[in-house]
């Protein structure tokens, strides 16, 4: 039951989000600029610098993410390695 209100509140979050952005970008440069609703969101030049702020740490989160484990594997793979050659000394 509790994944399903957290996934909930994930989708709750998420259309809120697309929500406000789409309304943001698209409808707020046809409201004139001394509209009150302005108020509620930030300067236009943010609908282009936070997107790809967030995509470059996304990037970077899972191109360390993706090293880690190559980095990890390659060990294994070379510990592996040494230890079927110190068998085959002992052999």
């Amino acid at each position: 039951m509790l994944d399903r209100l957290v996934g909930l509140a994930m989708l709750i979050v998420a259309t809120t989000v697309f929500l406000y952005y789409t309304a943001w970008t698209l409808l707020m440069p046809f409201v004139d600029q001394g509209h009150p609703l302005h108020d509620f969101f930030p300067p236009r030049v943010w609908a282009i610098r936070i997107p790809v702020i967030l995509i470059l740490l996304a990037s970077a989160v899972v191109g360390s993410f993706l090293s880690v484990v190559m980095i990890r594997s390659n060990r294994k793979k070379a510990a592996k390695a040494r230890a079927a050659e110190a068998g085959k000394k002992k052999a």
